[in-house]
C-alpha cells in the first residue's frame, strides 16, 4: 500500500495514538478506532456496528461507536479529537459553515473532511407521522404537534424544508422542544407530538409503526415544481428520490426525498493513513457489511458522488481514490472549490472574533453578517444569511 507522510496532523487522543496496529492484507488499522453516530437503534449506528464487526474478524480492530442524541453531540467527539470518524449528516454542513448552533462563540467554522457517502434506497429525510393523527399530505401538519430537536440544526432545517415544501413554516405547527432525536420518536409513541422527521430505514421507524398510532410517510409529490422550489430554497442539496425501504414504506414506494446519510466524515485532525486504510477498508469489505443494516447498501461505489459534494474531501481520501483511478480531473476542481470556500469561513471566523462583542445576541448577529459579506467578497454564495 501507499503510505505517505501528512504535514500538520496531529493524533486523536493519547488512547489512539497508533502504538500498535492490527494488520492484514494491505490494510493497517489502529486496534480501537472511534465513530460516532446518532443513538443506538438508528441507522447510522446500526450501520457503523455492522462495519465494526467486519472490522473485528477481519483486522481485530474494534471499532467504538459514541451515540450522541444530537448534532452537537454527534460532532463534539470530533472537535475534541475524541474520535477520528463520524457516521453523521447534514449537521457536517452546518459545522462546516458555522450556522446555527455551529455559529455560536463555544463553535465556530470545523474543518471537516468527507471520506464517503452512503445513497440508500430509502428516504434519509421523512416525516414520519402517527398514522392516528391523520397527516395525509405534507399540508395537513397545518397545526399538529411537531418535534423539535435541541442542538440538532439539521434535523430542524430538514423539518423546515418539509414544512416549506406544503408552504408552511414552523409557525403554523405546535412546535413540541425535545432533548435528542430518540426523544422525538418516544414522543410520537407516547402521544406527545404527532410528527418528527427522521430516516426511513432506521430500526426506530419499526418501533413506531408496531405502536398502537402507527406509522405514515407523507409524500413530498415531485411533481410540485413550486414546493421544491420553496424546500430547496431551505435545503439546496435535496432531490427528488422514490422511498423504497423502510418501516411504513408502501411496497411500491411513495415519492419523497434524497440526500446522502449516513456520510462518513473525518476532519484535518486526522493522520492522513488512517483514513486511506479506513477508506480502502469500506470499499474492499463492502459486500461483508452490506446486508449488516437496513440501508448498509448505500455505501457502494457506484452511489459516491465524488464530483458534485459539498464538503471537500479528506486526503487521506483522495489518496485512496487517485490510487484507484477513481479520481477524475471534476472531482478535483470542486475539491480546490470546497477547500476555497472552507478557507474563506475559518478565516473570517479568525478576523471577526478579534474584536467581536462579548454578547452572545451581538455577537451572533455580528457573524452571520461578517461570514456573509466574506463569501460574497470571495465570489461565493453564502447560502445561509441569517438563523
Amino acid at each position: 500500500m501507499k503510505r505517505f507522510a501528512m504535514k500538520a496532523t496531529v493524533s486523536v487522543a493519547a488512547t489512539l495514538v497508533i502504538a500498535g496496529v492490527a494488520s492484514a492484507a494491505d490494510i493497517k488499522l489502529p486496534k480501537t478506532v472511534v465513530w460516532t453516530a446518532y443513538n443506538t437503534g438508528t441507522s447510522g449506528y446500526n450501520q457503523a456496528v455492522g462495519i465494526g464487526s467486519v472490522l473485528k474478524n477481519s483486522y481485530g480492530t474494534n471499532l467504538r461507536v459514541i451515540p450522541g442524541k444530537n448534532d452537537v453531540s454527534r460532532l463534539s467527539p470530533l472537535k475534541n479529537k475524541i474520535a477520528q470518524f463520524s457516521a453523521t449528516g447534514s449537521d457536517s454542513v452546518y459545522a462546516q459553515e458555522a450556522v446555527y448552533t455551529f455559529g455560536t462563540k463555544k463553535w465556530g467554522p470545523q474543518p471537516i473532511r468527507l471520506v464517503m457517502h452512503n445513497l440508500a434506497d430509502g428516504c434519509a429525510v421523512s416525516v414520519a407521522t402517527a398514522k392516528d393523527a391523520n397527516i395525509k399530505t405534507l399540508a395537513d401538519m397545518k397545526g399538529k404537534r411537531v418535534a423539535w430537536v435541541r442542538g440538532a440544526p439539521a434535523l430542524n432545517q430538514a423539518m423546515k424544508a418539509m414544512l416549506a415544501h406544503a408552504n408552511l413554516t414552523w409557525n403554523d405547527v405546535e412546535k413540541v422542544e425535545v432533548g435528542g432525536y430518540g426523544a422525538s420518536v418516544d414522543g410520537l409513541i407516547n402521544n406527545d407530538l404527532d410528527a418528527f422527521l427522521g430516516a426511513t430505514f432506521s430500526s426506530t421507524m419499526l418501533k413506531v409503526e408496531a405502536s398502537p398510532r402507527g406509522l405514515y410517510h407523507p409524500p413530498a409529490p415531485h411533481t410540485d415544481a413550486k414546493g421544491w422550489t420553496r424546500l430547496n430554497k431551505v435545503v439546496p442539496w435535496y432531490a427528488q428520490h422514490r422511498c423504497m425501504q423502510g418501516a411504513g414504506v408502501p411496497k411500491d414506494g411513495y415519492e419523497g426525498v434524497a440526500t446522502a446519510y449516513p456520510i462518513l466524515i473525518s476532519t484535518t485532525d486526522v493522520k492522513g493513513d488512517v483514513v486511506y486504510n479506513m477508506t480502502k477498508a469500506m470499499y474492499d469489505h463492502y459486500n461483508d457489511y452490506k446486508a449488516s443494516a437496513p440501508g448498509a447498501n448505500g455505501w457502494a461505489w457506484e452511489r459516491q458522488k465524488l464530483e458534485t459534494v459539498f464538503l471537500p474531501f479528506h486526503e487521506g481520501a483522495v489518496q485512496y481514490y487517485k490510487d484507484t483511478g477513481k479520481w477524475t480531473a471534476k472531482a478535483e476542481a470542486n475539491q480546490q472549490k470546497n477547500l476555497k470556500r472552507q478557507g474563506v469561513i475559518i478565516k473570517a471566523w479568525a478576523d471577526y472574533t478579534k474584536t467581536a462583542s462579548d454578547n452572545d445576541d451581538s455577537f451572533n448577529k455580528g457573524w452571520m453578517k461578517a461570514r456573509a459579506d466574506a463569501l460574497n467578497a470571495a465570489g461565493l454564495e453564502p447560502v445561509f444569511q441569517s438563523w
